[in-house]
């Protein structure tokens, strides 16, 4: 049976009016594969497998803080479906830590443009559009908002996998978390998330 939790789940946009996503905080962010179909990899005794397609949301996730250097990222966890994080915006001094919870160290370079094992692998020639306000004489806005962040990753991404339709939902959930207790819940909800998938809301049985 799916359980639907609505302290972390929600079924449509609830971006508060006038708030300012750009603003220092954390963040807790769900995004979901278009159509909710499997292609990141399974579970299996309670642990998250990725297959090379997961691999590469997972790099393309922990890259980030050297796109945006004013974020850290803490918990998050790539399933079969979609894909939750907790990301803090931070101001450019305090971004000392990436990936709270992942062996992933700080400094690696941008991960290898990724092969597609199945369709032909897209995107080493064209131009990297959500980035492209980096190009000379067009510098990046001084404050890149949440979802400036969330639409780079997608676009990251959706650029390396040639499928027929996109890669995820139009929209994503986002939730601000407001103290303490509020982050242990969220971080135990990601922790868990793969021994708890078969009543995850997004688990769906296999074929």
């Amino acid at each position: 049976m799916n359980r639907y939790n609505p302290d972390l789940h929600h079924r449509r946009s609830v971006r508060l009016l006038n708030y300012d996503y750009a603003q220092e905080g954390l963040y807790f962010v769900t995004i979901c594969v278009k159509s909710r179909e499997y292609l990141f990899g399974k579970i299996a005794d309670g642990e998250m497998w990725l297959n090379e397609i997961g691999k590469m949301v997972e790099n393309e996730w922990l890259y980030l803080p050297a796109k945006y250097p004013n974020i850290n990222l803490h918990q998050f966890v790539v399933m079969p479906n979609h894909f939750h994080g907790i990301l803090q915006i931070v101001s450019p001094s305090n971004a000392v830590t990436v990936g709270a919870g992942s062996a992933h160290p700080m400094g690696f370079a941008r991960p290898v443009e990724f092969t597609n094992p199945i369709n032909n692998p897209l995107g080493t020639s064209k131009t990297d559009r959500a980035g492209e306000s980096n190009r000379v004489g067009k510098p990046r806005p001084y404050a890149p908002t949440l979802g400036n962040m969330i639409a780079y990753f997608k676009y990251r991404t959706t650029k390396q996998i040639d499928l027929s339709a996109k890669l995820w939902q139009r929209n994503y959930y986002e939730h601000i978390v407001r103290n303490d207790a509020d982050y242990t819940r969220i971080a135990n909800y990601i922790a868990n998330n793969s021994a708890n998938w078969q009543t995850d809301c997004f688990y769906e049985e296999y074929d």
